[in-house]
Formats: C-alpha cells, sequence, structure tokens
C-alpha cells in the first residue's frame, strides 16, 4: 500500500464508501456517516450492531457515560450500537447542527475503544477527507491501507515546487508567485515572493486559505484585512513571503468551517464550535510552511503573526524566527467576539 492508496480511501470517504484501515491486528472498516445512507448500512453492517466511532469533543457534548473528561477533542470514542440507533440516529450522533432539531434519545454508552490508534487515524482520515468525524465500525472487506500509510500521506516532505511566474499584486507590483503540490493531495499550496531579496531575513507570513474572508469580504474574520496588510507590510519593509495555506477552516475544510459557523450562530465561539464538530481546536499543519520556506532557501525569517504557535512549529522544523512581528488591526461588530476567543482561549498575543 502507499499514499496512491491513501488518495483512493479519502475518495472513498468522500463518496461514501467503506474503507479499511490496518494497525497491529486484524484491519478495521469503517464506513462515514456523512456519506453513507440506510441501504449502503446494511450492506457494511447486515446485523445491525457495528458501534459508532466519534471524536472525544463530540462524544463530551453528547453527555456520553464513562467518558473522561479530560479527553483531547480529537481523540477516538466508541459508542455502542443498541437496536434502536438506526442510520436517522446516527446521522443526529455524528453532526451537531441537528442537536437542537432533533433531541437525542440517548442515554449513549461508550465502550472500551480497541486499536486506539487505527480509530485515530481514521479521524484524522475523515478530516484530511472534509466530512465529519464519525463512522460505524466492522469487518474490513476493502483492502486495508496502514496507520504508516496515512501518515506518510500527511507529510510535507513530498511538497515540491510546481510552477512559478511574476505576478504584480495590488500592494506589490513586483512580485513572483510560486505553487507547490506533492504527488497525491489535488490541492496546492502558494508562496508570493513579494519584492526582492536583499539579503535579510523575509518579512514571512502564514496565511491560511479562507474562501470567506479572502474572496468574499467576511466580516466574520479578520481573514481578508490581514492578508493584503501583510502584503503591503512586506512591500513596505523591503522583501517578504506570504505563503498561502490551503488549510480552510484552521484545517477542517470549506463546508466543515460552514458547520462550525452555524454553531457559531447558535451562540458557540470558534473553539467550541471546533470541538462540537469532532475536531481539534486548530487542525492546521504549520510543517507545509516550514516546508515551503526550505523549498524557496529560507530558514531565516521575520514572522508576521500574532499565534506563538507558528513561532514553535516553525521552530521545531529547523526555520529559525529571528523576530516575531506583530499585526494589528481593527476590530469590527461582527469579528469582535471571534478576535477575543483568539486572544483568550488559543493564546494569540492581540
Amino acid at each position: 500500500m502507499s499514499t496512491r492508496d491513501v488518495a483512493r480511501a479519502i475518495d472513498s470517504l468522500r463518496r461514501g464508501w467503506p474503507i479499511a484501515i490496518g494497525g497491529g491486528g486484524d484491519p478495521v472498516g469503517l464506513l462515514a456517516i456523512e456519506t453513507a445512507d440506510a441501504g449502503r448500512l446494511a450492506a457494511f453492517d447486515p446485523a445491525g450492531d457495528s458501534p459508532i466511532l466519534l471524536s472525544a469533543g463530540r462524544a463530551v457534548t453528547l453527555k456520553l457515560a464513562n467518558q473522561i473528561e479530560a479527553a483531547v477533542p480529537d481523540s477516538p470514542v466508541l459508542v455502542e450500537r443498541t437496536f434502536w440507533i438506526d442510520f436517522d440516529c446516527a446521522v443526529a450522533l455524528a453532526d451537531p447542527q441537528l442537536d437542537m432539531a432533533t433531541p437525542m434519545k440517548g442515554p449513549f454508552r461508550a465502550i472500551p475503544v480497541t486499536d486506539a490508534d487505527v480509530m485515530a487515524a481514521a479521524l484524522g482520515l475523515a478530516r484530511t477527507a472534509g466530512v465529519l468525524p464519525a463512522f460505524f465500525v466492522g469487518v474490513a472487506s476493502e483492502p486495508a491501507i496502514s496507520i504508516a500509510d496515512v501518515a506518510d500521506f500527511e507529510d510535507p516532505i513530498h511538497l515540491a515546487i510546481a510552477a512559478r511566474a511574476h505576478l504584480p499584486v495590488a500592494g506589490s507590483e513586483r512580485s513572483e508567485i510560486v505553487a507547490f503540490r506533492s504527488p497525491d493531495s489535488p490541492g496546492e499550496h502558494i508562496a508570493l515572493i513579494v519584492g526582492q531579496p536583499d539579503g535579510n531575513p523575509p518579512l514571512v507570513r502564514l496565511h491560511s486559505e479562507c474562501l470567506t474572508g479572502d474572496v468574499l469580504g467576511s466580516l466574520k474574520c479578520d481573514c481578508g484585512p490581514q492578508l493584503h496588510a501583510a502584503i503591503y507590510a512586506m512591500e513596505r519593509t523591503g522583501w517578504g513571503i506570504l505563503l498561502y495555506l490551503r488549510q480552510e477552516g484552521r484545517g477542517i475544510g470549506l463546508v466543515n468551517k460552514l458547520r462550525a459557523y452555524a454553531l457559531q450562530d447558535q451562540g458557540f465561539d470558534t473553539v467550541d464550535a471546533n470541538t462540537r464538530l469532532g475536531f481539534a481546536v486548530d487542525a492546521r499543519d504549520f510543517r507545509v510552511a516550514a516546508r515551503m520556506l526550505d523549498l524557496l532557501g529560507q530558514t531565516r525569517i521575520r514572522l508576521l503573526t500574532n499565534n506563538p504557535e507558528k513561532v514553535r512549529v516553525l521552530e521545531a522544523t529547523g526555520i529559525q524566527v529571528a523576530e516575531r512581528v506583530p499585526i494589528a488591526l481593527p476590530p469590527n461588530p461582527f469579528n469582535a467576539k471571534y478576535l477575543a476567543t483568539k486572544r483568550d482561549r488559543t493564546g494569540h498575543q492581540l
């Protein structure tokens, strides 16, 4: 098996087809709840007794018995399947957007997790596929990918420069765009090199893709203004590199980000919305940025960020951060709570 097989498994998850993941023991069969239907569940689990795999963050929301309160939000939890948990009930278990519309019958009971590494890999693969991290767990009937295959698929070492060209942009007419991609992943990461190298460490911004903010001008976040402010700052200081990382919604994908927005409409902040969906507070992989910088020949930088986690990860991967440069933009009535959550719950130094 290889990263090619992981790409096929991701495609299967998005299409509602079963997959299998192997660890130290027998491979485990998995059927993603979001993209399956009652007919596919019946074929996957004729006996109707497959337990349900959720993340701890979602399990806490459901107040599952035997659930460890301090569990990491994206760690695996198995829910015992009883006769009344049919496909529709499983969908309600998986999707927190339905909590208010579909009162839970319960109580649900957590059972011991076997093959925890396999289950954790499945939850991670769901995030990569952009689907809810929730599965029926059964007997493997498909060729199995391994935990090592999944980890290798996510490894930024596979990134390489694919193309580059001059690209004048608003704020800097002397810019160059560089595209990076890996053989098995469909998305490309982008670097915008502003100005010309002058022997000094470049001013670097790690900017995670935000369709709603960058393209549509959403007022719910500060992404669009940060993107443009970074380009102007790089032009003023001589030169810099904007790394545009294809990690929408803090790494959970566009559809799941919109689900998080729907939960925010119900009163939850960005942290609680992500964990209620079953994801980590921040699922982005900043090692991607380190690999891009290395390919560009820049291992000593000035980092334009308020997020100390970006500094930590870059330095852990061999990028020397000579200076952290803060970025400050005025809030608006729609993103004030979002910015406060960044400051108070995720450690951003605003």
